[in-house]
């Protein structure tokens, strides 16, 4: 059988993959990815094949893989943190729809939760996960989520909040907040989250709305019972009033 793993690599650093997500690429006589990941785990696994293209190429590095595995390799897709979540999942399952193709997904730790651990428990209660990035999703709809968060009292983990393109995106996202969310709801932010270089600031919503983010920061907004304690963001649920 033809075989195509479709795996979460978490964050990067071996010790932050899941044991099935490491086993997958062992298992792979080819590993493909976007460049950047890919940088991640060849080290680990020197002697794999592997198959790159560059950002904005999803559907063309997806095909690589599947054209792969339909030549009798074993290949894993790799994204960053869960493949299920703005990962490549569901592209492959798309367009191997048709193939006599075994297709696993590989579950990993997105930065929700990696970067989460970083800050302390910012999304111990119910969240949504939103991204910044207008390349496939309209800004108003990007809009109406974040103010339909704002309103329901979500915490709110954030993907993609700046870039070169989208400088002033994440301030934009924070004005949104701001017309449900108090200024001084507690907020934190990751950088490089489980590699080198890591680092994380806790803030207010106000202070946030001037913050400098880049592709490589995970913003999170707590609810209007979320804490500074000690310097970590803790968002309570309740068992303590049990």
């Amino acid at each position: 059988m033809n075989k195509l793993y479709v795996v979460g690599i978490g964050p990067g650093e071996a010790s932050q993959m899941t044991g099935k997500a490491m086993d997958a690429l062992r298992a792979s006589d080819v590993i493909a990815g976007y460049g950047v990941y890919v940088d991640l785990v060849k080290p680990l696994f020197p002697e794999k094949e592997y198959l790159t293209t560059a950002m904005r190429k999803e559907a063309d590095r997806c095909r690589m893989a599947i054209d792969a595995a339909m030549e009798g390799k074993t290949v894993s897709m790799i994204s960053s943190g869960d493949a299920g979540v703005f990962g490549m999942a569901g592209l492959i399952l798309e367009l191997s729809r048709d193939k006599d193709l075994q297709v696993e997904v590989i579950p990993g730790v997105t930065a929700a939760l990696s970067g989460g651990a970083v800050l302390g428990a910012p999304l111990t209660h119910d969240f949504a996960v939103i991204s910044l990035s207008d390349l496939l999703t309209p800004w108003d709809k990007i809009e109406k989520r974040l103010d339909l968060a704002g309103q329901a009292d979500l915490c709110i983990a954030l993907y993609n909040p700046s870039s070169h393109r989208r400088a002033d995106y994440l301030q934009k996202a924070c004005d949104i907040l701001l017309r449900h969310v108090s200024p001084d709801t507690v907020c934190g932010a990751v950088r490089n989250i489980g590699r080198e270089g890591e680092s994380f600031e806790v803030m207010t919503l106000s202070q946030l709305r001037e913050y400098k983010a880049d592709m490589f920061t995970t913003v999170f907004i707590g609810n209007s019972q979320t804490m500074n304690i000690n310097g970590r963001m803790v968002t309570p649920r309740g068992y303590r009033d049990v």
